[in-house]
């Protein structure tokens, strides 16, 4: 199924090389579920002349398969790209091109490489090799060296409008009342598909929200149960509920959604707690995955969460 949200990335992939002025490098950022992954493939695609013209990035991806194609991710059992791996990408892009017209480096996440490994991509991001396309997938952009950003022309993918997400997604799953979905998925459709097939994990999570903010529930119970999911799913999905709370307190609705914890709550929540709240979430979003202990940086924000954020700073790690 074709990502329509995506055709400006390919009008302007398709100017560049007009003009011939294709990038040699290219970062792809946005938030996750607007089809950065599936931009990436169709830019494999378009540059190894594997695509249909007029095509545009689909959904359900699917990877390229081609002998001058590289796509680098963590390895099954890891949660970042060592310097190996990447060793091995420089080595692979410096040979001749298998089929004469040139390769194809996709790294997603970049964000996962660690350090020595995103160093040593610097001088091929810089200089690459023969006629050699790099495409760098990106979630958390605050994990990356300023220094990858200097070498590539960075493309923002933006979440398509309201109404946009919701006829793609009437057309991939007719028959689903979408709009709360959307919109709590952040209006990134892909997100929103996701999350369809999670709902019975977010339902109980929301129900423990609402709970934990009226006295009802147990922090640390909670915190175990919670901590049974990916960290980042549950880390993401209590940012977008901390951040419609703030909405509703500070403008009298949830920016489109609808807030779980009522007014009678939230008049009670200093609105800078929630802020600095909100912050410490995304910033432990921002570390990489296993830096820091799960339950228990859940049992101190649950505790936070419980005690109407009266001091906030217990969290931090």
């Amino acid at each position: 199924m074709q990502i329509p949200w995506l055709n400006s990335l390919v009008d302007s992939w398709q100017s560049s090389h007009a003009q011939g002025r294709p990038p040699h490098a290219i970062m792809l950022t946005g938030s996750v579920g607007t089809g950065k992954r599936s931009a990436a493939a169709w830019l494999a695609r378009s540059r190894l002349g594997l695509g249909a013209p007029g095509s545009l990035p689909e959904h359900p991806l699917t990877i390229p398969e081609h002998a001058d194609l590289r796509w680098i991710s963590p390895a099954e059992d890891k949660h970042t790209i060592g310097i190996d791996q990447i060793r091995e990408l420089v080595a692979a892009l410096g040979l001749t091109s298998y089929e004469g017209g040139g390769k194809v480096a996709v790294i997603e996440p970049a964000d996962a490489m660690t350090t020595n490994a995103a160093n040593s991509l610097l001088k091929t991001l810089e200089e690459p090799p023969g006629d050699t396309l790099l495409v760098l997938v990106v979630d958390r952009p605050g994990r990356l060296p300023a220094t990858i950003f200097s070498r590539c022309q960075r493309v923002n993918i933006r979440v398509p409008s309201e109404q946009s997400g919701m006829d793609w997604l009437q057309q991939a799953r007719p028959g689903v009342s979408w709009l709360t979905i959307l919109r709590e998925a952040g209006h990134a459709p892909l997100a929103a598909l996701d999350a369809l097939e999670r709902l019975d994990d977010t339902n109980s999570m929301a129900s423990d929200f609402v709970a934990l903010a009226d006295g009802k529930a147990a922090p640390l119970q909670v915190a175990a149960k919670w901590a049974k999911h990916e960290p980042e799913f549950v880390l993401g999905w209590l940012g977008r509920q901390v951040q419609m709370c703030i909405s509703k307190a500070t403008n009298g609705d949830s920016a489109g959604a609808t807030a779980l914890v009522g007014d009678s709550v939230l008049d009670r929540i200093d609105r800078r707690n929630m802020f600095c709240y909100l912050d410490i979430i995304n910033r432990l979003r921002s570390q990489p995955a296993g830096s820091f202990n799960v339950q228990l940086t859940l049992e101190c924000l649950l505790i936070d969460w419980a005690e109407r954020l009266k001091s906030p700073t217990g969290t931090e790690q």
